[in-house]
């Protein structure tokens, strides 16, 4: 492993634990699912909307969404577009129907070129709202192998917003294309 960090690293104990855990956005006493309000608004406004407000592609059941202050091209979430919170949840259609559009998410990121390996992350600690990110590791970059590379996307400095809506649009391109 290779951290993006100077020796020497001081390793810090666990704090106390927190029970019962504080509600999530989406949970019951959390605050409100903000997702599901606008995936929910997209069938009607969508044509409305600027580009920067709406997913970089949708369909019924998936949105592909852009990410923001992006240090690597291609970093995309994917999300439902019904409120669930974690594949435990996922009705069997929407379940059946992930396998397939990982793929295909991959497949339109992987043809940007100079992309090694798509990595794919879900994190069940932020919004109750299913999601899952993707993060592209650049052809090379081994120091960003297996679970370093979303530690080294966290302090790489902020792609060219040009070089990532060009990958975004690449992308919801490929998406658009590929069924």
């Amino acid at each position: 492993m290779t951290l993006p960090y100077a020796e020497p690293l001081t390793q810090l104990d666990p704090q106390p634990r927190v029970i019962p855990e504080p509600p999530r956005v989406g949970e019951p006493g959390g605050d409100p699912c903000g997702l599901c309000g606008w995936l929910s608004g997209l069938d009607d406004a969508a044509d409305s909307l600027p580009a920067e407000d709406k997913p970089l592609w949708y369909d019924d059941d998936w949105a592909l969404c852009r990410a923001t202050g992006v240090t690597i091209p291609g970093v995309v979430w994917l999300t439902s577009r019904a409120h669930h919170d974690s594949f435990a949840d996922l009705p069997d259609g929407l379940a059946r129907s992930y396998g397939p559009m990982v793929a295909r998410v991959e497949r339109a990121i992987l043809a940007l070129g100079d992309i090694a390996r798509v990595h794919v992350y879900r994190w069940g600690d932020g919004s109750a709202h299913f999601h899952v990110w993707f993060y592209p590791r650049p052809l090379g970059m081994l120091e960003a192998k297996r679970e370093m590379l979303a530690v080294w996307a966290n302090v790489l400095p902020e792609a060219p917003k040009e070089v990532v809506a060009d990958a975004e649009r690449k992308i919801a391109t490929a998406l658009a294309t590929d069924h």
